[in-house]
């Protein structure tokens, strides 16, 4: 198993015990690489920054015990923000109406990049309305996606706080 896929089995379950859910771990940079966990309150609540210190904390510990990554790396830990990355299909979900950007790793009548408001998440596929009408997009074939942010979206995560 590569080593951000561990990361990710091992933190998972000590994140829903304190109320949090995993959105993303990545690792970028390449001196000293960084670690990168992203996480949400489970609540959909705003995240703070104690939260993100008590979740530093606790993933801190469990990767000092079980040492996944061998090289050394910088720990960071952070909210999705406002317009935040989409990668998990409850994602869609939550966030149909809003418009999102999304790129595929391979394209689709033609074009790897989309824009356009999401209609939902069914069977694998991520529904969204674009300039050129509805598109289907296989959620396995999506390299990034992520909300645009809109006036819609900034006033939806102002009443949310």
């Amino acid at each position: 198993m590569d080593p951000i896929r561990r990361v990710e089995k091992m933190i998972e379950p000590a994140l829903a015990d304190k109320g949090f859910e995993l959105v993303r771990v990545q690792m970028f940079g390449s001196t000293r690489p960084t670690l990168q966990i992203m996480a949400e309150r489970a609540d959909d609540s705003p995240m703070t920054v104690e939260h993100c210190a008590e979740i530093s904390h606790a993933v801190s510990t469990l990767l000092e015990v079980e040492d996944p990554i061998r090289e050394a790396y910088t720990l960071e830990v952070s909210s999705p923000g406002v317009d935040r990355p989409l990668v998990r299909p409850r994602d869609y979900e939550r966030f149909a109406g809003y418009t999102a950007r999304i790129e595929m790793h391979g394209p689709i009548d033609g074009q790897r990049r989309f824009q356009g408001r999401i209609l939902g998440f069914a069977d694998g596929v991520v529904r969204l309305d674009t300039k050129d009408g509805e598109m289907e997009l296989p959620i396995d074939d999506i390299q990034h996606a992520k909300l645009v942010l809109t006036d819609e979206l900034l006033a939806a995560a102002t009443a949310a706080s």
